[in-house]
């Protein structure tokens, strides 16, 4: 049975548990909106379908944070965008299109890394493969010229990086390849001295690199580059050049870099080895801005009535990557940030403690937000009761494992969400968990390096739908139909109780055997 199907009948039960509870109102309350009112698909389908991708210094990431703002003066609460930092140029991905024409005659499936250039319009040129030695650069460097270069090794998401540290490893293989062509050639000498051909294994393999010529190909005319991608594909972005600082507009590359379906590319590839004609043209919008581009946070705050310096943090990060439409990585975070707000606020609740809603910028580039946001707030960081950070895809909540200390509250919090679903919602106990000492793949690694509890919701894909976040995670696939309505209404609401039941206690929980001593 679905989880929403069962919100209306398990709220009606839940009403007789409460009634006697004075302190259970607002729990109840969550509840029962969390089965008729529920917000949370729609605050994610409106992110994603609204504004896409949301990666950090596009104009796309800028009018999501905008519209978070708004969503929260809707439901009253006093919300703002902190400034964390800039980027030194903006990127704004449009759509891309691509075929092959002659030998392979189809549509090509593609994307390229974000920051990365796009083409002035349609550019059709023929195809090269790359050399991996300057005799076979010497070889080819006639017909590049308005060319297309097949770039050897499998995408990872990065594109062909073009500065001073990539040049230097490829300075340093392109001489270890001249020395073994001279030994190839000493080798073969003596082999026809002797009047037979060299062994396979009297010769050696130059080292191969991705855009191991990049330099001296496009130097020569050649449009891009293109790398056999597997599937889902997978595109990062160009990262030294938005971790520099000092980066320009005017520095920008010019040349596309672009990673396509492996069986695409193979067909391509034997095509130029066979020596048949076949031409690729290429349609891609990718888009800068001029910086220094600055970005935000958002920060929303509902202040607790009795205790208002102790906080308790729901957040998630707003950016994503572009080649989707961020609807998993990390909408399922902010779809529940702000589901949770819209119940907390639709409930009444006037908590002893203060609630805060973090979306955090720049997560994808390095936690570069929840950095910004610790370092702004660091007089605060003391006072942090915990921090519900959702950062693991569209599953649901199932779960809390707590300090001992804690479980007795949990415990009890937890108590609505009894008969609520047709699981259980289990509190267990926890042995206190390793010290955090660096950063980790979540902005909540940042927290915990400070100390502060970071004790999240357990999940899991209690309906089997199947979801496996590599099948998502940074690629094409990032996209609504990824994610699961009755997951992510059921999360807002778990998150939201359990943010409100210890809002609401007596006393803080304490941090006393959250991390080891």
């Amino acid at each position: 049975m679905k989880i929403k199907a069962l919100f209306a009948a398990a709220t009606m039960s839940l009403a007789a548990v409460c009634a006697s509870a004075q302190d259970m109102k607002a729990e109840k309350k969550i509840a029962e909106l969390g089965a008729a009112e529920n917000q949370t698909w729609e605050y994610l389908s409106t992110m994603t379908s609204r504004f896409g991708g949301r990666l950090l210094g596009s104009a796309a990431y800028e009018s999501a944070a905008q519209w978070m703002i708004d969503e929260f003066a809707k439901l009253g609460i006093e919300a703002h965008l902190e400034e964390g930092g800039t980027v030194p140029v903006g990127f704004d991905r449009g759509p891309w299109f691509g075929k092959a024409m002659g030998a392979v005659n189809e549509q090509l499936h593609f994307a390229t890394p974000s920051c990365t250039s796009g083409t002035p319009g349609r550019v059709k040129g023929h195809v090269v493969i790359e050399p991996q030695t300057q005799r076979e650069f010497e070889a080819i460097k006639g017909k590049v010229k308005g060319a297309w270069v097949l770039v050897s090794g499998t995408n990872s998401g990065w594109p062909i990086y073009m500065n001073a540290k990539e040049d230097s490893i490829r300075a340093a293989i392109k001489a270890e390849n001249d020395k073994i062509a001279e030994e190839n050639q000493k080798v073969m000498a003596k082999a026809r001295e002797e009047g037979r051909r060299p062994e396979p294994d009297e010769m050696k393999k130059p080292q191969s690199r991705p855009g191991l010529y990049a330099r001296e190909l496009l130097a020569a005319g050649a449009l891009g580059f293109i790398q056999s991608s597997e599937l889902p594909i997978r595109v990062l972005y160009d990262r030294p050049m938005m971790d520099d600082k000092s980066f320009t507009f005017d520095q920008l590359p010019k040349h596309a870099d672009i990673k396509l379906e492996a069986s695409q590319y193979k067909k391509i590839y034997d095509a130029v080895k066979g020596k048949q004609d076949i031409w690729l043209e290429f349609d891609i919008r990718n888009h800068f801005r001029p910086g220094p581009i600055k970005w935000y946070n958002v920060v929303a705050t509902i202040p607790g009535t009795k205790k208002p310096d102790e906080t308790i943090i729901i957040s998630g990060h707003l950016d994503s990557f572009d080649a989707g439409t961020g609807a998993v990585d990390c909408g399922t975070g902010i779809g529940v940030v702000l589901g949770a707000a819209h119940l907390i606020a639709k409930s009444g609740v006037k908590p002893k403690r203060t609630i805060k809603f973090v979306a955090f910028a720049g997560e994808e580039f390095g936690l570069w937000g929840a950095q910004a946001y610790c370092k702004k707030h660091e007089k605060e960081l003391g006072k942090i009761v915990n921090l519900f950070n959702r950062d693991g895809g569209p599953t649901a909540c199932v779960g809390m494992n707590v300090p001992e200390a804690w479980y007795d509250d949990i415990k009890k919090i937890a108590e609505p969400m009894t008969n609520l679903w047709d699981f259980e919602f289990k509190v267990e106990k926890a042995a206190p968990r390793r010290k955090v000492t660096s950063m980790g793949g979540t902005d909540a690694s940042v927290f915990a390096m400070k100390g502060i509890p970071c004790v999240e919701l357990r999940n899991a894909d209690i309906n089997g739908y199947g979801f496996e976040y590599q099948e998502i995670w940074h690629t094409e696939n990032d996209i609504l139909n990824r994610s699961f309505q009755d997951y992510m209404e059921q999360a807002a609401t778990a998150t939201a109780i359990m943010t409100v039941g210890i809002a609401t206690l007596d006393k803080a929980l304490p941090r006393e055997g959250v991390y080891e001593k």
